[in-house]
């Protein structure tokens, strides 16, 4: 057998990207990505995104309550994080990333940035996405990542 080059992303995932907005698709692809990163000793990202919505500043005090909420949902986020990670301390490195923007833009700036080797999202489970795209879908079509979307 002859030695090659190394083929990047042949060895399993070492860095997994995997978007996290509370919904229940997307802790059930956080759970899927724990189990992955676990099982191939893989770095795990879990990226929580805040969309900007100019919305909200248009009424009073509309900013302050989406801030609110959303510290609220990543607050949940830790300590679930926290519990699912107590008795396996050791055994999966992760990182819960927090921004704002638009959930594409910042998951695949992220999944570029680590050079990730898989991207998790859980389906979307608004039906307008049907006719304008989800961010799952978005991310398969951009075509740099193994994508898997967890029901």
């Amino acid at each position: 057998m002859q030695e090659g080059p190394f083929e990047y992303g042949t060895d399993g995932p070492k860095v997994i990207v995997a978007g996290v907005d509370g919904s229940e698709t997307s802790l059930r692809a956080a759970s899927y990505a724990w189990g992955l990163a676990r099982r191939s000793g893989a770095r795990l990202l879990l990226v929580h995104v805040t969309p900007l919505t100019s919305l909200s500043t248009l009424t009073p005090g509309g900013a302050a309550v989406l801030s609110q909420a959303s510290e609220e949902i990543v607050d949940e986020l830790r300590a679930e994080l926290e519990r699912a990670a107590a008795p396996h301390r050791d055994a999966v490195r992760y990182e819960l990333l927090v921004e704002q923007g638009d959930a594409y833009a910042v998951l695949s700036r992220v999944a570029d940035e680590h050079r990730a080797d898989a991207v998790i999202v859980g389906a979307s489970q608004q039906a307008g996405h049907r006719l304008i795209g989800s961010v799952a879908v978005r991310l398969v079509r951009a075509g740099r990542w193994p994508v898997t979307v967890v029901p």
